[in-house]
């Protein structure tokens, strides 16, 4: 008897382990047929290395936008051991990053995101619960509904930032990051930053420059093929990649903790009672459901409000520089958009997002200053969470997806002469803007688009209408009253930081 209970037992057992083999075996058919499918083309890799020694590791978008041209618009890069897919094209990245969002949400591991203390942003988390969680927080003070209550400060903040280039020129970097840092800090903490030296501005520039330059897949590549650079001893040779990250480290958990300890520690305060910010509301409302906030939630909360920062940092500070080497370079475009205002605005009064609608020169002047010279030339980088087959080409999972913002732009078939700042490509010949708008792509694709894409829009438009009403943006000029001859330089790495001095302004 026993024998045929266990050959029963036996028969029972199998159709389980029998109904998985049939599975894994429809899997292996289903990828080995896939893997019959080519990957999308791209340069020749070399053996072990790929194609890791023909990046430009400095401005990657440079390379890539070359590789486009003579591969198309979906460039396969293998760089050691890492697999890239590169989008040169708006339509492709809006079918994959947008239409199968499911599949292109996820985040590349970067080995330089825990040793710089830089995986406080939640934008670079994976697509799990803990990025739904900073992303609905984030969602709740910067959705479009809640973006248009911070027009009156952006215009008060620009006009301020105008009598600061005025008074003080040679801090004009200072000013673009007070005012880049004023809305976002008065909607996330409360906190009214200084006209001029505020600390907490300080401490941002501090963390942030120095960090952004190591969020790349290019750069991150070093550490992760060679992390015992983190363990080496500060005396040694090479040790100044631990050193950075040690320095870095630091700033950027002040940069969290300052204005994070700046709300609990005046959240007591009746006046501080009666006002609202993004942490104050809900480090309340997890009091009032919970008793105390859970550690968890507290942590979302702080890297949704720390992600803020950086990103109002890193992209409207750098756009205002881009816009004022624009104005220097193109001075007839100044004087066109000046016009402008002054028969729409008049004389007698500032422009106010009211008059938004009525001054399409400006507009197109602001669109082609996002597209001429892109913050983020590749955008901050996606990953495949499964495998998938788009035009006939096979990407596998886990392969780093980068859209090129920067080939997007010098599409010679969608904007002639590119590299030239022309705003009338934005118009059409009765004077009225056309369909084509560069913050449909430069903020990113998908359900990982800059969720902040509107405040920031709104801020550019505020300052760049601000300082065309109000300066006359020339160049800088030395002591016998000669231009000073200038080549733009550029701090690189996720954003694209413009260095050079070259203007001087005066009341227009």
């Amino acid at each position: 008897m026993a024998p045929a209970v266990d050959g029963r037992l036996a028969v029972l057992a199998s159709i389980p382990l029998s109904f998985f083999a049939v599975m894994a075996l429809g899997r292996l058919i289903k990828k080995k047929r896939q893997n019959n499918l080519p990957l999308p083309p791209g340069p020749v890799p070399l053996p072990l290395l790929g194609n890791v020694l023909s990046v430009d590791a400095q401005e990657p978008w440079l390379t890539y936008t070359k590789w486009g041209a003579a591969y198309g618009d979906l460039v396969f890069v293998r760089s050691l051991d890492e697999r890239m897919v590169v989008v040169n094209s708006q339509h492709i990245a809006e079918a994959l990053l947008d239409k199968r969002s499911r599949i292109y949400s996820d985040r590349p591991y970067l080995a330089t995101l825990e040793p710089y203390g830089l995986s406080i942003n939640f934008a670079f988390l994976g697509y799990r619960d803990e990025w739904r969680l900073c992303r609905r927080l984030f969602h709740q003070t910067f959705r479009p509904e809640s973006a248009v209550k911070f027009r009156p400060m952006q215009i008060r903040r620009a006009r301020e930032m105008v009598v600061n280039l005025v008074d003080d020129p040679q801090h004009y970097y200072d000013h673009f990051a007070t005012f880049s840092l004023s809305v976002v800090m008065s909607a996330v903490y409360d906190y009214d930053i200084g006209a001029r030296d505020d600390p907490v501005v300080q401490i941002v520039v501090r963390a942030l420059i120095p960090g952004s330059a190591v969020l790349t897949p290019e750069r991150a590549l070093m550490l992760k093929t060679f992390p015992f650079l983190l363990k080496l001893p500060d005396w040694c040779w090479g040790s100044s990649i631990k050193r950075s990250a040690r320095v870095s480290t630091k700033n950027v958990n002040e940069m969290a903790d300052v204005p994070f300890r700046y709300v609990q520690q005046h959240m007591a305060d009746s006046s501080f009672l009666a006002r609202s910010s993004m942490v104050a509301e809900n480090l309340r409302r997890m009091e009032t459901q919970e008793g105390a906030p859970k550690p968890e939630f507290e942590d979302a909360l702080k890297k949704a409000a720390t992600t803020a920062i950086m990103a109002s940092y890193e992209t409207t500070s750098a756009f205002l520089m881009i816009f004022i080497l624009a104005m220097v370079l193109y001075p007839d475009i100044q004087k066109r958009a000046q016009a402008e205002i002054d028969s729409v605005v008049g004389r007698g009064r500032l422009p106010t997002f009211e008059d938004r609608a009525s001054l399409p020169y400006i507009e197109a002047v602001v669109r082609e200053t996002f597209r001429w010279q892109p913050v983020a030339p590749l955008g901050v980088p996606h990953a495949t969470s499964s495998d998938d087959v788009y035009n006939g080409y096979f990407i596998p999972k886990g392969t780093i997806v980068t859209y090129n913002i920067w080939g997007i732009t010098r599409d010679e078939k969608r904007y002639p002469n590119a590299s030239r700042f022309i705003p009338e490509r934005f118009i059409d010949s009765d004077g009225v803007l056309i369909a084509d708008d560069p913050t449909q792509y430069v903020f990113g694709f998908g359900r990982r688009i800059c969720p902040g894409r509107y405040t920031a829009d709104a801020s550019a438009w505020s300052a760049v209408v601000t300082m065309l009403a109000t300066l006359d943006i020339s160049s800088a000029k030395d002591d016998q009253g000669k231009v000073v001859s200038f080549t733009p330089t550029f701090i690189t790495g996720v954003a694209r930081y413009l260095t050079s001095s070259y203007h001087s302004f005066s009341r227009h």
